[in-house]
């Protein structure tokens, strides 16, 4: 089936509102960063042999910290992208007063590499270059290859410690509910965890289901594993 409708309406509405890049990596970011990093504390911390207590503790504390820390650096270096997208903003209008053929011969060389030639290549830079703001976008996007939708620095971080803090509980809840063999079940948990990321991330991808659920079941089990031979070593 076909992804969206292609009727005159539906054409002008999301032409007209375009996505931008979503949350999509924001998401997946986080929910991957929560599960391993959270894991690898349960694992580092069962693998020195110390108190479930223990392991609840630094658990909650990683998946708040850590997932504040995340979300916060994702807000700053997403405003960073909104703000270095201002300044540049800012230096094509400078351009545009002071060299505007300069400015002009860029928007024919960016439409000339879409393919337009001849007169029409000229009537498309005289229409663009009439109005100042649809002149500066197109050189925002043919020069500095930026997307002409802002992305939203709070939304973002939001995006991300909310994954964070779903994934993060997963390997915790064994030990919080205070099950038998609470780290093998909290290991299967998180693989499982895992293992589903990939299989959802995968339907934004052309990757097969299980194959994105095995790259990323693979990546967690690496970082895990390592946190609890390392943990081992300063078993009592």
């Amino acid at each position: 089936m076909l992804e969206h409708g292609h009727s005159q309406v539906e054409v002008e509405a999301r032409i007209a509102a375009p996505r931008g890049r979503g949350y999509l990596r924001d998401i997946v970011y986080g929910a991957i960063d929560g599960s391993v990093t959270t894991f690898a504390i349960v694992a580092g911390v069962a693998g020195a042999g110390l108190s479930p207590f223990v392991i609840v503790a630094l658990g909650l504390a990683n998946v708040l910290a850590d997932g504040f820390s995340m979300a916060a650096g994702n807000y700053s270096g997403t405003k960073t992208e909104l703000d270095d997208a201002r300044r540049l903003r800012a230096v094509e209008a400078r351009h545009i007063d002071r060299e505007p053929e300069g400015e002009r011969r860029e928007v024919r060389e960016i439409l000339r590499l879409k393919g337009l030639s001849g007169q029409v290549l000229e009537d498309a830079v005289d229409a663009i270059c009439a109005d100042r703001e649809r002149w500066i976008d197109t050189m925002l996007e043919g020069e500095y290859g930026l997307s002409g939708v802002d992305p939203h620095p709070m939304r973002a971080a939001l995006a991300t410690f909310a994954a964070f803090l779903v994934a993060g509980m997963v390997p915790l809840m064994p030990f919080l509910l205070g099950l038998a063999d609470a780290f093998a079940v909290s290991a299967t948990l998180t693989m499982a965890m895992f293992f589903a990321i990939g299989v959802w991330k995968s339907r934004w991808s052309l990757q097969a289901w299980w194959r994105s659920g095995l790259e990323t079941f693979g990546i967690g089990g690496v970082a895990a594993s390592i946190a609890f031979v390392v943990g081992t070593l300063f078993q009592a």
